[in-house]
């Protein structure tokens, strides 16, 4: 690709999905400025490997804002900002079931797994892969954070999300 073929499909990408990895961006760490920086973040280092990743870069975009956010709360352990406001699509989703808070208050590695599996719909096998884990890895967190889930809202029926 030429370089203004890379600035095109680059540009064209952002405006096209940047509002989506915002989304996912605000249910990893619970902050809307946080998750801005999230995004930006990735998208500059994507830059350096559109050529590479302008294909598919959304799993490689995703793996990036994991692995930044989980760098940075272990960076600031214990000072992790949260907010009371959620991107609209989102909000309404996880609102209804109650699980803003209780999303809130997992490990980011639970948090990150569950974000991956229900809110973009990825397999076991491509978590792990954003993830950079196994998939036994995978599960065990998912078991774990769906365990917590339903210690903090009890309401949550079995079939709203499965072990």
């Amino acid at each position: 690709m030429r370089g203004v073929d890379l600035e095109g499909s680059f540009t064209e990408y952002v405006v096209a999905r940047r509002a989506a990895l915002v989304r996912t961006a605000y249910l990893l760490c619970g902050d809307a400025h946080l998750a801005e920086d999230l995004v930006q973040g990735a998208l500059i280092k994507a830059v350096a490997h559109w050529r590479k990743i302008g294909d598919n870069p959304e799993p490689w975009l995703r793996r990036v804002m994991v692995n930044d956010h989980i760098s940075g709360w272990r960076k600031h352990r214990g000072r992790e900002r949260l907010t009371d406001t959620m991107p609209e699509r989102a909000a309404q989703a996880v609102q209804e079931l109650g699980l803003a808070e209780a999303l809130r208050l997992l490990p980011p590695r639970q948090r990150a797994v569950i974000v991956l599996r229900y809110y973009e719909d990825l397999t076991e096998r491509e978590t792990a892969v954003a993830l950079s884990v196994s998939i036994g890895t995978v599960k065990s967190q998912h078991a774990d954070a769906v365990r917590r889930l339903r210690e903090l809202v009890p309401t949550l029926a079995a079939n709203q999300i499965g072990v």
